[in-house]
This record gives structure tokens, C-alpha cells and sequence, in this order.
């Protein structure tokens, strides 16, 4: 996977799937560290960090079936390892790093996500295949199993 060392290059990377899955895509962003989500820590009016980085956060919706969201958080530690948050569905996939999403991303789309489910005890997850033998398994409470869901259960 390729990596992908900012939110902007996250964004370049799922407009290009929008297109090729001929997709409607709508993107917010929160730019500063007075207004993303995981900096609680900024003082009012503070817009950058500490280090005189200006944190980038975006949040992503796909249009049409199946409803996935992915928020882009910026990079905490400037290490490069910054993650996000994915629904599908109604189902989050937390703590995806972002050099991930846009192959969790197609995979979804290009239909190899499937729903498990099981009787005993009963439930479902929602398991998504990434190349180079990486899955990512969340679990489905019954009662929010969708249309689209139901369709992928094996």
C-alpha cells in the first residue's frame, strides 16, 4: 500500500475511487487545532501546534449503497501514522490507519466485504479483506443489520 503522508493525499486518494466506482462524494474539512475533534487540549484561538503544525481533519461521505463515511484524523505524534474512522452501513471500523483506507475503501465497493454470521452465540461482523493478508473484522448488532448487510451475510 501506498503511503500516504498527509489528510490531502488521504483525500486525492478517495476522490480517485469516487470516480472509478462512479460515486457522488461530499468532504468537510476542519483545518487548526482549535477546531478537530482530537484536539481537546488547544486553547481558544489556538490554531496550531505546538511544533507550528496546522492540523488537517476531514470527514468523507460516499453517496449511494452501501452509506460509507470515513473520517480523516490528522497526524497526532508526526510520525506519519495518523488514523481514521470508517462506516459502513452503520458499522464503525475505528483506528484504520490512514495508508489503509483507500484499499478498505474498494474493497468494500468492489463487493469483497462480507457479512459473517453465526448461531452460537448468535451475531454478525462485518469483515473486510485488504491485500497483504490484512483483515478487518467489526461486530454487527443484530438489530442494525441493513438491506445492504443482509445482502453480503455467508
Amino acid at each position: 500500500m501506498e503511503h500516504l503522508h498527509s489528510t490531502e493525499a488521504a483525500l486525492t486518494a478517495l476522490r480517485s475511487i469516487a470516480r472509478e466506482y462512479s460515486r457522488e462524494i461530499e468532504v468537510s474539512h476542519d483545518i487548526g487545532a482549535d477546531q478537530t475533534s482530537r484536539r481537546t487540549a488547544a486553547g481558544v484561538g489556538v490554531t496550531a501546534d505546538p511544533d507550528g503544525s496546522l492540523p488537517h481533519e476531514a470527514f468523507v461521505e460516499f453517496g449511494g449503497s452501501p452509506r460509507i463515511s470515513v473520517r480523516l484524523y490528522p497526524d497526532d505524534g508526526g510520525d506519519g501514522d495518523a488514523d481514521s474512522l470508517i462506516t459502513v452501513e452503520g458499522v464503525e471500523c475505528p483506528d484504520v490507519p490512514r495508508d489503509s483506507v483507500p484499499a478498505f475503501v474498494r474493497s468494500v465497493l468492489s463487493g469483497l466485504a462480507y457479512v459473517r454470521g453465526r448461531r452460537f452465540p448468535p451475531g454478525y461482523r462485518l469483515i473486510v479483506p485488504l491485500p497483504g493478508d490484512e483483515t478487518y473484522k467489526e461486530f454487527i448488532p443484530m438489530v442494525t443489520l441493513t438491506p445492504w448487510l443482509s445482502t453480503r451475510v455467508r
